[in-house]
This record gives structure tokens, sequence and C-alpha cells, in this order.
């Protein structure tokens, strides 16, 4: 057989593959480990063996032309069915290995991740595992991580997004607070009521307390003189010794709802919750550590929604 391409010739074509994915250079630049200008000179010289534009370019953003629209459509189904051929060759029989670095909120982390993390090495013993504990958002590329997981995660073409739990939303106080503060019944009585505040770290905001009534969703910002910021088991902790109301994750405070530390107040108007969404770089070569760990991940996910 001739051969038609050299190993230039065929990272040129990844590359404009990836460009066209993400609709940028730059993005296309971060998910291939190379500079924006490198995927730049990388699809000029592409366009000049064709002898045709590929993308029409403009100062903010990029548009496949209608024979660059051609030419993705033939390449990413042939450089798939070539990351299928190496699979087949490598992947079934392959032990998955290595360092996994993943980025976890605290909360969720402690009581979601890492008590499954134990049957996840026992599986798969060769992949070891480094874990950030916080609430910042990571960059991926500087920063070397694999994973992430986070709530109310933003759109970003770079990254893949699995929606991991739609976590339950529930109101509590405990038992001492509620007999000297009365019962609230409907949601106009917090007005009248210490309710404890969580602030976004990043941007000091008080996070709303979310309710449905007669069908509708209610936003509702509250008032209190307690205020958290980065950890909500900071709340938690303050609502279990009496300081007031605390709206957190029902799969928190489960535990402390069972021996009656807590009390669920306002069930009426329950039923919201927040996102969970696991995070990891957009790419045709997936480590297979993080193949594993994800789908390891997914297999929750009806457990978790079910809780």
């Amino acid at each position: 057989m001739k051969r038609h391409f050299d190993d230039l010739q065929l990272g040129s074509i990844e590359l404009f593959c990836l460009a066209a994915e993400a609709g940028s250079f730059t993005a296309a630049a971060q998910l291939a480990g190379v500079t924006p200008a490198a995927v730049s000179r990388s699809i000029l010289r592409l366009e000049k063996r064709l002898g045709s534009r590929l993308f029409a370019r403009t100062t903010r953003s990029i548009r496949l032309t209608e024979a660059g629209r051609t030419f993705f459509e033939q390449c990413s189904q042939a450089l798939s069915q070539l990351v299928e051929a190496q699979q087949t060759v490598m992947g079934a029989q392959a032990t998955p290995s290595g360092r996994l670095r993943i980025s976890l909120p605290t909360t969720y982390g402690h009581h979601r991740i890492l008590p499954l993390l134990p049957l996840f090495r026992e599986r798969y013993p060769q992949v070891t595992v480094e874990i950030h504990l916080g609430n910042r958002n990571i960059d991926f590329v500087a920063e070397g991580y694999d994973l992430a997981i986070r709530v109310r995660a933003q759109p970003d073409s770079t990254l893949v997004a699995r929606l991991l739990e739609d976590a339950k939303l529930v109101v509590v106080a405990s038992p001492a607070y509620l007999a000297k503060a009365g019962t609230p019944q409907v949601l106009e009585d917090l007005e009248a009521h210490e309710c404890i505040q969580f602030e976004l770290p990043s941007s000091g905001r008080r996070i709303s307390w979310l309710f449905q009534e007669q069908g509708r969703e209610r936003e509702i910002f509250t008032d209190g003189g307690y205020a958290c910021s980065d950890d909500v088991l900071g709340g938690v902790t303050l609502a279990e010794h009496g300081a007031g109301l605390f709206q957190t994750y029902k799969f928190i405070v489960e535990q402390q709802l069972a021996d009656g530390r807590l009390i669920e107040v306002l069930a009426a108007y329950g039923g919201r919750s927040r996102p969970y969404t696991l995070l990891y770089p957009h790419g045709r070569s997936i480590p297979q550590r993080v193949r594993v760990f994800v789908d390891f991940l997914l297999q929750y996910r009806e457990q978790w929604a079910a809780l």
C-alpha cells in the first residue's frame, strides 16, 4: 500500500478535528497540549495542501466552511475508527494503571466519593488516587487533574460533563431551636427565624434557598446572624447546636435526621435539588484509568437518586 500521509499531516488532521469540535483554536490547543499558534500553523499547512479554506475566521471566532464541514465529517469518522482499532488491540487486555488526580468539593467528597475509593482500588490496584478536596475551580491543563466534580458546573466546550446526582435539598433545625423559636409552617414564616447563611467562596454572595409551592419553583433570600463560607458542614454544625434553620443537601444530614439531632421543616415545600457533575477533558485518547473511574462512579447514579 502506498503511503499517503506523514506523521505531521496526520497530526494536522487531528488538530483540525479538535478545533472543529471545540469551535476554537485555543480550546483545541489546550486539549492537545500545544500552543494556539501551533494549531493555527498546522491548519494553515493543511489548507495549503488541500487547496481549500477549512475555516472562516474572524478576530473572535472560527466556523467551518462548506469544504471544512465535509472534510471534518469524513476525517472525524476515520480518526474514530483508528482509535477503535487501537483500543481493540490494546484495550481489552490492558490493566488500568498510573496516578489518577481528582478534585472534589469538600462535602461531596466526604459523603459520596471518598467512601467508595477503597472499593475502586480493590478492583484496580495498579491505579493510585490523588485527591484534592476544595471548592475552587481548578485548571485541568495547568494543574494536571484528570477529573473534577462540581456543583452547578458551567458549560465548557473543552470538558465532558456527566451528571452524577441531583442532590435533594432540605431545611433542618435542632429540636432545641424549634422548641425556643417555633416551627415554621409556611415560607413567609422564614422572615421571623434565624436562617444560617452559606456564602459562595468565589464571590462572597449568599446563596438563595430553593422551594416548590403549588407546582411553582420559588427562590427565597433569607437572613440571619450566621454565615459560613466554603464548607457546608459549618452550617450543619451550627444548626445541630441550635443556631437556627439551615437549608442543605439531604445526603449530608441523613444520620442526624435519623437519630433526631436535626428535624426537617417545611417538607411540604421540598423537592428542589442542585446538580453535581463529573467533569473531565474532552478528547479521543482518554487514559484507561480515567475511563474505568468514570464508569465506576456512574454505576451509583440510580442508587443516589433513590435516596
